[in-house]
């Protein structure tokens, strides 16, 4: 993997990755970003604050100025496309592998953490599952990378990798993306997640994660899909319709962890994950909207009030989910899920598990 690092005309952070050979066995060629041939745009007033409820123990984030970010633009106006026939966006170079900047339009920063943006191709009609493995082996390094990085930022605690894909998932852009968000709180889930390790280890004396991976084997009936050094399974609670757990098999706090062989395996496992979510439905349906997500071990320094648990205690895991429940049904969170944070699912975890393995398969 070659890293190529440059800056945007407002002094953004653009970063090309791109495989090393790039082609067979030729030689690495090195590539020489253009420069941003825009002149420098004023700057977004970004309005990011963080706020605590303290009734609910949670930080909520606002960033009034998201509401002028761009929204569905046509294909030939597109921010994430390269820069071809005089157009220029965000990626001035004409084409590109895989690519990352910072987002002009950030949750938070200034800071207070950082938002980037993930480019999985150049190609515009494509989405994550039509990529090839050696793509998305790419795009896994970047992941890593980055995670790497923005861990070392001062007052990081979690650095998260996603993908919105869909619509119905409120994504704004079509061009294949993700996102990775650099928390500088604890999110609410990880904040649960630390609390149930240490209590788990105090009472049990084990390590949950690996006890909840044991089960799963044991019982057989949620595994969708297993490998030499990967499982995915469907959760005994999964709280979505139709919701996958992929994690090795091997205890890592986060992708920087992973080794050669896991690194190899992952990419045709994630594909068939992916192509298989879009046939859970039918084959005449629009493509399954979904998040995917990487849930990695907290860094940086704990505040008072965490529970004091070992990165090595965290699972590194990827959870990939839909809001569709059905042929042109959503999965809406309504009063229940809402208001109370209860969720109350329209599919059993084991008949969930069972389609999976059906569409995964072929």
């Amino acid at each position: 993997m070659r890293r190529t690092t440059t800056r945007l005309s407002d002094g953004r952070e653009l970063i090309y990755y791109d495989a090393d050979p790039p082609t067979g066995d030729a030689p690495p060629a090195r590539r020489v970003p253009r420069p941003d041939p825009r002149p420098a745009p004023p700057p977004v007033a970004t309005t990011t604050a963080l706020r605590t409820d303290r009734l609910a123990g949670e930080t909520v984030a606002y960033a009034a100025h998201r509401q002028d970010r761009t929204h569905l633009p046509p294909a030939e106006h597109c921010p994430l496309c390269p820069a071809t026939g005089g157009r220029s966006e965000e990626i001035p170079d004409p084409d590109y592998q895989v690519a990352v900047f910072e987002n002009r339009f950030p949750s938070f920063g200034g800071g207070h953490g950082r938002c980037e943006l993930v480019c999985f191709t150049a190609d515009h009609d494509r989405s994550f599952a039509d990529l090839e493995p050696a793509r998305v082996a790419l795009v896994l390094d970047a992941w890593t990378d980055r995670t790497a990085a923005l861990s070392r930022l001062p007052g990081v605690r979690q650095v998260y990798c996603f993908e919105n894909r869909g619509v119905e998932i409120g994504v704004t852009l079509h061009h294949p993306h993700g996102q990775i968000y650099a928390y500088p709180y604890l999110p609410p889930r990880t904040a649960r997640t630390l609390a149930a390790l240490a209590r788990h280890r105090a009472e049990a004396g084990e390590n949950l994660p690996d006890a909840l991976l044991a089960e799963e084997l044991a019982d057989g009936r949620r595994i969708v899909a297993a490998t030499d050094h990967w499982v995915a399974h469907v959760p005994y609670a999964a709280r979505w319709p139709y919701e996958v757990q992929l994690r090795p098999r091997r205890r890592v706090p986060d992708l920087t962890a992973l080794d050669a062989a896991e690194r190899a395996e992952f990419p045709e496992l994630y594909l068939r994950l992916l192509r298989g979510f879009d046939r859970l439905f039918g084959d005449d349906v629009p493509p399954t909207p979904y998040i995917a997500a990487w849930h990695q071990a907290p860094v940086g320094d704990p505040v008072p009030g965490e529970p004091e648990v070992a990165r090595e205690e965290f699972a590194l895991r990827l959870e990939v989910l839909t809001v569709r429940r059905g042929p042109g049904k959503l999965k809406h969170l309504a009063g229940s899920e809402s208001g109370a944070g209860a969720f109350v699912s329209d599919v059993l975890p084991e008949a969930a598990a069972e389609r999976l393995r059906e569409v995964v398969s072929r």
